[in-house]
């Protein structure tokens, strides 16, 4: 009967926690704090130094679940990472998470043998734990904040956050296993490892993903196990790579990737569940290793880790991350704020519990430091994550639509969903403008009734309005379906006060307004910019500064900018006042007006 008891009040104590994290989310949330501090903290609370007074110091079990948990988040980052996002982006990336971790960690190795009096070996081990930036926390923090960043810098730190834990977890195991050795391993045996991890684990991210989408579109399975099936593939993938001597956390990644890039069934409810399992694996990482650590083991090495954070987020990472993108072109605002998000996580508290297993020497000190350095990594990165965005100017001024979007999956159909919105008063589809050629309508519910296309006519406030539309592109319809009254200041704010077509030279536009513009876009039109950069898919809210102005995409047509708002800065103004129209010249705003197109 104690044995059942007991069992009671763990499942109790399970659902309790769950039920705290659902809470304080909403409280993070409000506060700006970034959530996994909040179940690192109940970790710590209910640890030995805290009021729970639980004593657990289980690496064998914190290495299993740590795994499981870094598997599903890598898949999830995966899935969510379209092909066409990847263009410009894949390059850098790959440098980032692969030259970049060596790095950072021969950098950091320099600081930690001063500040901890470490051998050289020892010092490049405790770099190699904390070098890689940690993917639940870049992905969670990026998606919790709401920020729309310029295309190929958000694509390289989800690329490199989703791909560089592999080098990381690489070089920690391999050092580890030199140092156990009494470096009696050879070079060309680390080699020979490193390349078998790399082509094991690209083989089997590639045959797995391409497994799960075969099997999610072969067999007719019960509602409700689709998601099931391809959480516990992804998981299956990881094993059967990590037993064939493959890099697992390289090969969950792809096998998400190619998932997200193949028609599979089921693709809504699959992203649905994935984000809750996802959560819940942020949380339980978070939570166990506030569980392993005991503050006041933390005091003896505060100041020196500290130490070693701050070169790790000051210089470490800057410098590593200048190098690697110096071929690809970026600009220093995009170079400063990629190494500003260099956000460390769980992943390197998780393999500073690798030295734990084998016992090495030191091996208190480097799970130690790198509970710090990532418990300041989130303290000061993670709450900044935000200012630093718009500050550093590369935040899309996006706002996302604040409607509620009905995914409907159809059983035999891979290349659409249906997907319903309520049809809010003076909302854009009832102003005139039209569907995309890739969605149609497929049916309207209207007093309760269910009519077709053609029996409903045209669409009514308090309508349902139910579409097919191809997956990727189902987000882009939200701006449809938008209250007016509930936009109007945002879109003040984001298109500014004129309108002209997109297909307008911007000399012309230059020359009418007095704007200062390089010779190199003069002759372009704003549709062609949109194009360029943003890798021929626009979307509404996008924008560019061109001279003394700021041009944003205002309406879409095939995903090709048919408006853009043009909106100037206080040196563009003074300039415009200083050539003022003269007497019987048409004014600017006639002039703007001239362009507005008419509305279908």
């Amino acid at each position: 009967m104690e044995a059942i008891a007991a069992a009671n009040w763990i499942l109790l104590s399970g659902a309790l926690l769950v039920l705290a994290g659902i809470a304080s989310s909403l409280l993070a949330t409000r506060f700006g704090a970034p959530l996994l501090l909040v179940f690192l903290a109940i970790g710590m609370l209910l640890g030995e130094d805290g009021p729970g007074g639980l004593a657990f110091d289980d690496f064998q079990l914190t290495y299993v679940l740590g795994s499981l948990a870094l598997a599903i988040i890598l898949f999830d980052g995966g899935l969510r990472t379209q092909a066409a996002r990847m263009a410009g982006a894949l390059g850098p990336a790959a440098m980032l998470a692969t030259l970049g971790v060596l790095l950072t960690a021969g950098l950091v190795a320099l600081a930690a043998i001063p500040l901890l009096g470490l051998e050289p070996l020892q010092a490049l081990l405790l770099g190699s734990i904390i070098a890689s930036t940690d993917a639940a926390a870049v992905f969670f923090l990026l998606r919790s904040n709401g920020l729309h960043l310029h295309r190929r810098v958000g694509s390289t730190l989800e690329i490199e956050s989703g791909s560089n834990d592999p080098a990381a977890v690489f070089l920690t195991l391999m050092l580890t296993a030199l140092i156990a050795s009494d470096n009696a391993v050879t070079a060309t045996q680390l080699l020979v490892q490193l390349l078998q991890a790399v082509l094991v684990g690209t083989l089997g991210g590639v045959l797995g993903g391409r497994t799960i989408a075969w099997a999610l579109n072969r067999f007719e399975l019960p509602s409700g196990l689709h998601p099931v099936l391809t959480v516990a593939g992804a998981v299956s993938v990881f094993g059967v790579t990590s037993v064939a001597g493959g890099s697992g956390f390289l090969a969950v990644y792809l096998a998400g990737l190619v998932v997200a890039n193949r028609p599979v069934r089921a693709y809504a409810n699959v992203l649905s569940v994935q984000d809750a399992a996802t959560w819940l694996a942020q949380g339980m990482m978070f939570l166990v290793l506030g569980l392993l650590v005991t503050p006041s083991k933390l005091l003896v090495v505060l100041v020196p880790a500290l130490g070693i954070a701050l070169f790790l987020m000051l210089v470490a990472r800057p410098v590593a991350t200048v190098l690697c993108l110096a071929p690809f072109g970026f600009r220093r605002n995009e170079a400063a704020f990629i190494s500003w998000v260099g956000l460390r996580g769980a992943v390197g508290v998780f393999l500073a519990s690798v030295p734990k297993l084998v016992g090495l020497p030191n091996a208190d000190l480097y799970f130690n430091v790198a509970f710090v350095v990532v418990l300041a990594s989130l303290l000061i990165q993670g709450w900044t994550l935000a200012p630093a965005a718009h500050r550093l100017g590369v935040a899309l001024p996006r706002r996302d639509a604040p409607t509620r979007r009905i995914e409907l999956d159809l059983p035999g159909q891979l290349h659409y969903e249906m997907v319903g919105y309520r049809v809010a008063p003076d909302c854009a589809a009832l102003r005139g403008v039209g569907l995309p050629s890739w969605a149609r309508g497929a049916l309207v519910v209207r007093d309760g009734q269910v009519l077709t296309p053609e029996q409903a006519g045209a669409l009514r406030a308090e309508d349902y309005a139910y579409l097919l539309a191809p997956p990727g592109h189902v987000a882009k319809l939200d701006w449809l379906f938008v209250e007016r009254s509930e936009g109007l200041e945002a879109e003040r704010e984001l298109f500014g006060s004129f309108t002209f077509d997109g297909s307008v030279v911007l000399r012309d536009i230059a020359d009418y307004y007095g704007m200062l513009l390089p010779e190199s876009v003069a002759g372009r039109t704003a549709a062609e910019l949109f194009a360029e950069r943003y890798e021929g898919a626009p979307q509404v809210g996008d924008r560019i500064a061109v001279g003394t102005a700021i041009l944003m995409v205002r309406e879409l047509e095939d995903e090709r900018v048919t408006q853009v708002g043009l909106k100037f800065g206080s040196a563009a103004l003074n300039l415009i006042a200083d050539a003022a129209p003269q007497v019987g010249r048409p004014s600017i705003r006639q002039r703007l007006r001239r362009w507005r197109p008419r509305r279908r």
